[in-house]
């Protein structure tokens, strides 16, 4: 008996977690679905009013993404009657990015749109020292930093600083999305987002609080800012956007997940280059938070299936047990694509879920087997805590 129920004792772990995040989304969206509950929701809701304060948006910006001047542009076509402030930060005069912000500037004239060329070093994070550089010509005291890659709707704006009426919300993070991709390599990261990286946001969210940003998009107050010590803080860090937001969690400042998600516009890339990025994340997370990264593994599906299948007394009770785990798994992504972050990516890319479950965990399991990470063209030894040491 103990025999037959093995395969199905193995998979309970990750088949409970798909059902605990789709509880957990569930909540969450509900909740902002509410009337009066968010001034803005990703449904046709009421919307209430609240104070529009002056924002300042940072971005460190290094070489060409794809679609550069349309992600730039779409936070100069906010609904925002606020004051804004869009603040560039380059480190090289050469930069390619540099001709489109200044016909951005050009466009959009009767913006507030400033480019800072600057190439002080203040630590390995290059990223953390274009925002030190930038962040003396910083007008107001909402500071968005967004990556350079990030596109955005007309409300993004609305959404994400109506957290701040809470005078404890410190600091503001936004889901994000890929809506559409080049090819398996990079539906294998889209999908992750989809699959696994918004589950996880939710769940943590809902059994802990966030204790942590998400580096596409983040608004702080310039008061909880300061408090941690300023951008300064996170040059020696390669997560600068987690160590962000938990500086400002333990300094006792709450954070806020907003529900206008972004969109992150990637680019065509090939399987090794995918591999590398979601290697540098995963290493960074170990050092980040040990622990909980470690017992993350218990809720990979991959090992699940294979195991029950390894486990199982006969061939049919395994396959029952890896069709039921894939059952669930399968259900709770197409619900999460279709109906909390509208990517579109499944049904379509649904045949690639068992595939991401592999990479995902022989990520995971490759993680623990070294401290280098390559982040744009040097590489790094990472420390505990998430401290980085450049290699020469």
């Amino acid at each position: 008996m103990f025999r037959a129920l093995l395969p199905f004792l193995v998979i309970l772990p990750s088949t409970a977690y798909a059902l605990i995040s789709l509880l957990c989304a569930t909540k969450y969206f509900k909740a902002q679905d509410a009337p009066h509950a968010s001034p803005l929701t990703p449904y046709p809701t009421p919307l209430t009013p609240h104070p529009t304060p002056p924002v300042t948006i940072l971005k460190p910006v290094k070489g060409m993404d794809d679609d550069s001047y349309d992600n730039f542009a779409s936070f100069c076509s906010q609904e925002y009657p606020g004051e804004l402030q869009l603040l560039f930060a380059v480190a090289s005069p050469d930069d390619p990015a540099i001709p489109v912000i200044r016909q951005l500037m050009e466009d959009f004239s009767n913006h507030d749109i400033t480019l800072t060329v600057n190439p002080a070093l203040h630590g390995p994070n290059q990223k953390v020292s274009n925002l030190i550089n930038a962040f003396p010509q910083a007008k107001h005291d909402i500071i968005i930093v967004c990556d350079s890659d990030i596109s955005v709707e007309p409300d993004y704006l609305q959404s994400m600083t109506a957290h701040f009426s809470d005078p404890q919300v410190g600091l503001v993070t936004s889901l994000y999305r890929t809506s559409e991709v080049h090819g398996i390599a990079t539906a294998l990261e889209a999908t992750g987002f989809t699959a696994e990286m918004i589950p996880n946001v939710l769940v943590a969210r809902q059994l802990e609080g966030l204790t942590f940003a998400l580096g596409a998009s983040m608004a702080v107050r310039r008061e909880a800012l300061a408090a941690i010590g300023g951008f300064d803080a996170l040059t020696s860090y390669l997560a600068d956007d987690y160590q962000l937001g938990n500086k400002i969690h333990r300094a006792g400042w709450k954070i806020a997940l907003d529900d206008c998600f972004v969109e992150s516009v990637i680019k065509s890339e090939n399987l090794m280059s995918v591999l590398s990025r979601q290697l540098r994340w995963a290493r960074t997370m170990r050092v980040s938070r040990p622990g909980g990264y470690f017992a993350s593994g218990i809720t990979l599906p991959f090992p699940a299936a294979l195991l029950a299948t390894l486990l199982a007394p006969s061939p049919v009770t395994g396959i029952t047990a890896v069709t039921l785990l894939y059952g669930v798994r399968l259900g709770v992504s197409t619900l999460f694509s279709r109906r909390f972050v509208r990517d579109n990516l499944f049904p379509r890319w649904l045949w690639l879920l068992p595939l991401r479950d592999m990479f995902a965990f022989f990520t995971w399991a490759l993680s623990f087997l070294g401290n280098t990470v390559e982040w744009r063209g040097s590489r790094f030894v990472l420390k505990p805590g998430g401290k980085i040491e450049e290699l020469v």
